[in-house]
Formats: structure tokens, C-alpha cells, sequence
């Protein structure tokens, strides 16, 4: 795809003249094969705290074969949540794209999408749903108390629970993407390592509240000006 972008007459000479760029159906396979890698690389190392404290108490509550593929389906139903979560960027982006509001490098083009994006991450950092969804990924214990399910499809509800946790709790943060640039490795890897710290740091409520603010003013900023 970076080839058929990079070719003069290709998609990002139709970007700079303004105009939406064309998707084949292998090119909207391999923006959905982007994001699902994308989620699994920047979700999967903080939701590992919650993984290993489940398979320790699979360990001393349930046997061979059913121990095993308890954590199988945990682990795909968590990753069931954020492939969906990607089907439904792949389309956001396909509708951006359709307005001509990305840049090739798939980065908002529009201050006032930029702003939206940014106002509406940090906002959300101070809701009520944040901080609920927040306190169970970065708790695995309070997790795993209220949400304890035994047996195989035990497993597979769990996984879906902690998977939608997780999603209440960076959903907005994976709208920045769309700031920085999705093609942006650096902008991908600096959101994962927020993700990882706001979710693993004690302090992490409040990581999340000095974000939001920044956030916030980062938005102002870029819509003032």
C-alpha cells in the first residue's frame, strides 16, 4: 500500500489534491489486519498483570486440560473485544478517508477533527465511566473477586468482561491515533507505554486526570489556533 502511495498518480497525489481515496477490499483486509496487530501490540502487555494473576488461580482451582483452555478462551475473548474494536476503526477511518480528512500518513488533516479528538480524550478522562472501568484493569484482584466465573466458558465470559473494562477504559485514547498519525510507530508506541503506565502505576486515576487536562488544552490550543 505505501508503493501504490508513494507511485505518482497514486493515493497520496489524490490526497493533496483534496479528493477521497479509493479502497480495494485487500485494501480494507490490510487496514483491519493493522489495527487488530496494532490493538494486540499496544493492549496485550497491559492487560498481562490480569492474565498471569488468572492463570496462578487456575493453577490451585482447576485441572490439567480444563486449566489450559479456561486461558485460551480468556485471552481470545479479550482479543475478540479489541478485533472489534478495530473492525469499527478500520470503518472510521474508511469515512475520514471518504471526507478527505486524513493525510496519507493517516494523521487528521482537519483542525477541527484534530481539536475533537483531543477535547473529547481528555473530557473523558475525568468521566465517572473512565474511573470505573479504570479500577478493574488496574486491579486484577477487585477483578477477579466481583467477576470470579469457574469452568471452561467461566473463562470466556471473563475474558469478555475484562476485554470490555479495557475498552471503556482507552477507547478514546485510540482516537489519538488519529492525531499523531496511525502510521506514526513512534505516536503508537507512546500511547501503548501511556496505556501501560495509567494501568499498571498506583497513581494511574491520577495519570489519567493530568492527561485529561493536557488533553484539553492541547485541544483548545489547536482549535484557537
Amino acid at each position: 500500500m505505501a508503493v501504490a502511495m508513494a507511485a505518482p498518480g497514486g493515493m497520496a497525489d489524490i490526497a493533496m489534491a483534496g479528493m477521497p481515496m479509493p479502497w480495494s477490499t485487500s485494501d480494507a483486509l490490510l487496514m483491519l489486519a493493522m489495527w487488530a496487530v496494532m490493538m494486540v501490540g499496544m493492549m496485550l502487555p497491559s492487560a498481562l498483570p490480569m492474565i498471569l494473576l488468572y492463570q496462578r488461580m487456575l493453577r490451585r482451582y482447576s485441572g490439567g486440560l480444563q486449566r489450559h483452555l479456561a486461558l485460551l478462551l480468556f485471552c481470545l475473548a479479550y482479543l475478540l473485544v479489541w478485533g472489534g474494536f478495530s473492525l469499527l476503526a478500520t470503518g472510521l477511518q474508511w469515512g475520514l478517508d471518504r471526507l478527505a480528512l486524513l493525510d496519507p500518513q493517516m494523521r487528521s488533516a482537519s483542525h477541527w477533527l484534530g481539536a475533537a479528538l483531543l477535547l473529547s480524550a481528555g473530557v473523558y478522562q475525568w468521566l465517572p465511566t473512565k474511573a470505573a472501568c479504570l479500577a478493574y484493569c488496574y486491579g486484577p484482584v477487585q477483578f477477579l473477586l466481583g467477576h470470579w466465573r469457574p469452568g471452561i466458558i467461566g473463562g470466556w465470559r471473563m475474558g469478555l468482561a475484562h476485554g470490555l473494562y479495557c475498552l471503556g477504559c482507552c477507547w478514546a485514547l485510540m482516537g489519538l491515533l488519529f492525531v499523531g498519525g496511525v502510521m506514526n510507530l513512534l505516536w503508537v508506541a507512546l500511547i501503548g507505554a501511556y496505556v501501560l503506565l495509567e494501568k499498571t502505576l498506583p497513581q494511574g486515576p491520577w495519570l489519567g486526570r493530568i492527561s485529561g487536562l493536557l488533553l484539553i488544552a492541547a485541544g483548545l490550543t489547536l482549535l484557537l489556533a
